[in-house]
């Protein structure tokens, strides 16, 4: 792309569609259920692409490899793989490469098999190497990919990748995107097929065919922004490596074939509480320089979004109506396969920083807690209530708190030594039993490493683990906080 977006990481989620971090593919990334909660740890918006990232490892770290793990119980199991990039010198304006992936986990587990046979037979040690090519020719270790972003002029951009792997059971995945930046907003057109969803269960859908438009706005520190989706989804989802068993498993009805047009309009407000007025040190560059001010700070944001759906996907079932977080005013017309939804939301943010990152040990100390009010009716519904029962000194009911009850995600981030830091990130639910039981809960916590390229100002390769996911990534990121 002609400029470089600001990266967004777990903070970001839920209210929107974001792209997602996985190692299930080797295009290394996924799109969240419309209308679900993310998991954490997976989540940020426009991003360097998988196969430069592979190569900026390869030619500035000494990588000769990215290693990414995953786990699918539907399929192998465990995957431990190793990517490659190799590019192919078009012009300055057009990058292509041929993305290659090996199954190390697989072929080692193959050929434990073939030693094994091979002892039990008596068979002599230089057989050992012929088995080792037979597990070598088996066409499920690999996977290859071919990547094309040509950048049309300073303003368009356009992505074309498709993808195979030597697994039969998996179809080859193939996308196009556009990318054209307007003064004060962007706009994306992508068609895919299949194309990848997660739901908020961890669980990954196939869609055979996806084609959305999006339009929004370019973030500010402060004031108005607004978000346009449009999407069209053909063809029943498919559980991802399930073949044509979904597991029992209930497709997302925002999933299901139809149309979707999504507006939001929002407005911030960011409030600086306290700024570090210490010196720095002299003639020493900050580990990354987006990191290097302490600071107290706080955000909010309110808006309203709106839904409207015709197709299959409108036709929800009562089930997904009672799990939505949306409670909202909504519309529903069976008849015309149509529903409408509009409600308000609201965030609020509270960021601490200790330190510059110049020091090589406890000079980084950062916090960031977040609170989600995804439904604006449902809290003023629990308010109310609550307040109806405060005049009548009437105890609380859990549906009244947990109704005003906020979505909390927290971060910290810790400095190891020099540009190595620690991060993890969690999503914390309070469980309400009874008027005087109740106990605290963490999700979907995710684990990472940094490690702050100081050379580039404001850059980072990050190694995260997801315990929920059972997924591990090496990942590099640009002027991310």
């Amino acid at each position: 792309m002609g400029t470089m977006n600001k990266l967004r990481w777990a903070m970001d989620g839920g209210s929107w569609d974001l792209d997602i971090s996985t190692p299930v593919t080797l295009e290394g990334e996924a799109r969240a259920v419309p209308g679900y909660p993310l998991p954490l740890g997976v989540s940020r918006g426009t991003k360097l692409s998988r196969p430069k990232q592979t190569d900026f490892f390869q030619r500035f770290m000494f990588a000769p490899f990215l290693p990414s793990y995953s786990y699918s119980p539907a399929s192998s199991g465990h995957s431990f793989s190793l990517q490659r990039c190799l590019t192919i010198p078009l012009s300055q304006d057009w990058f292509a490469a041929l993305q290659g992936q090996f199954n190390l986990h697989k072929f080692v587990s193959s050929l434990r098999k073939q030693i094994t046979l091979l002892r039990s037979s008596d068979s002599q040690t230089a057989s050992l190497i012929p088995a080792i090519c037979a597990c070598l020719r088996d066409k499920s270790l690999y996977a290859l990919g071919i990547y094309s972003e040509l950048l049309l002029t300073p303003q368009d951009t356009l992505v074309l990748s498709s993808d195979a792997n030597g697994n039969n059971d998996m179809p080859p995945r193939r996308k196009a995107v556009l990318h054209h930046e307007f003064p004060n907003h962007n706009l994306t057109l992508e068609a895919a097929s299949p194309a990848l969803f997660l739901d908020n269960s961890g669980n990954y859908w196939d869609v055979p065919l996806s084609l959305a438009l999006d339009l929004a706005s370019i973030p500010s520190y402060s004031g108005a922004s607004y978000h346009f989706c449009m999407r069209h989804i053909a063809g029943l989802p498919k559980l991802f490596e399930g073949g044509n068993d979904n597991a029992g498993k209930m497709i997302p009805a925002t999933l299901l074939p139809g149309i979707t047009l999504r507006h939001a309009i929002s407005f911030k407000k960011n409030v600086e509480i306290w700024r570090g007025e210490a010196k720095k040190l002299r003639m020493v560059q900050p580990f990354d320089i987006f990191l290097s001010n302490p600071h107290i700070s706080a955000s909010g944001i309110i808006g309203a979004v709106m839904t409207a759906s015709h197709g299959d996907n409108s036709a929800g079932s009562e089930v997904d109506d009672l799990q939505s977080t949306a409670a909202g005013f909504s519309y529903r017309s069976h008849a015309l396969k149509s529903a409408v939804h509009a409600d308000m939301f609201s965030s609020v943010s509270f960021m601490a920083q200790h330190g510059s990152f110049q020091k090589w040990f406890l000079d980084l100390t950062r916090l960031h807690v977040r609170l989600d009010f995804p439904s604006g009716r449902k809290f003023l519904s629990g308010a109310t209530q609550l307040a109806h029962d405060f005049v009548n000194s009437q105890q609380p009911t859990n549906k009244a708190i947990e109704a005003i009850t906020p979505n909390a995600t927290i971060s910290l981030q810790q400095q190891i030594v020099g540009p190595f830091s620690f991060r993890v990130d969690s999503r914390v639910s309070v469980e309400l039993k009874n008027q005087t039981d109740w106990c605290v809960h963490a999700h979907d916590t995710v684990f990472a490493i940094e490690y702050a390229l100081q050379v580039l100002g404001s850059a980072k390769a990050i190694a995260w683990y997801s315990p929920k996911q059972r997924e591990f990534m090496v990942e590099l990121r640009f002027f991310e906080t």
